[in-house]
């Protein structure tokens, strides 16, 4: 892609375009998990998975059973991970854009994943009858501190009681994450702060 091209050519635009749209392949280790996964160009981080999403599965602890939710899930990078280590739960993957879940649904299927199942969802509004043992999200930084609140208030509503919410933002968020955590959960964990990303976790203590 770095190099020059004539694209008034019309069989150098017709390559240039089923280049664009191949999709792209790759292999990681997360947590420990082997997965693969088949990305597109649109969705988030689509080559690599990204230094914060690596971050967040480095410090969330799953267990065997747990029903797990990833909240905006992209092509399904977390949610997966979740699911592998949860064999014995089941994980819901939600993302507002259908591209992110069709690929994810691909990807689960890719991974011969059967305890998740993966959702069209504007947040939680698709979703409100469920319940989890565990949340965890990327959170983007440019949705605004009110959408923000939605998600943490959301979060306490649908989880169990002694449920986690783990979530990992840009460090500039860090403060805001945390008057949040508190305000909202009543309690608030900092994992890990790197340069760039801070991983936290709150916890739903009671009703």
């Amino acid at each position: 892609m770095g190099e020059r091209r004539d694209l008034r050519n019309p069989a150098e635009r017709r390559r240039l375009q089923r280049e664009l749209k191949q999709d792209i392949r790759f292999t990681d280790v997360l947590a420990g998990e082997r997965l693969e996964f088949v990305t597109t160009w649109g969705l988030f981080s689509p080559r690599r998975i990204d230094d914060g999403t690596r971050l967040l599965l480095d410090h969330a602890e799953i267990g065997p059973g747990d029903r797990c939710l990833d909240l905006g899930c992209g092509y399904g990078p977390i949610g997966l991970t979740f699911a592998r280590k949860a064999q014995q739960g089941h994980c819901t993957l939600v993302d507002k854009d259908f591209v992110a879940v069709e690929y994810s649904r691909r990807n689960a299927g890719l991974n011969r994943l059967v305890n998740v199942d993966c959702l069209l969802s504007n947040g939680f509004d698709q979703i409100a009858d469920r319940r989890f043992d565990v949340i965890a999200s990327n959170l983007p930084a440019k949705v605004g501190r009110e959408l923000l609140y939605t998600y943490l208030l959301d979060a306490w509503d649908q989880l169990n009681p002694g449920g986690r919410l783990y979530v990992v933002t840009i460090t500039g968020l860090r403060r805001f994450i945390e008057k949040g955590f508190k305000e909202v959960f009543g309690n608030y964990d900092k994992l890990k702060q790197g340069r760039d990303y801070t991983v936290a976790v709150a916890r739903r203590e009671s009703d």
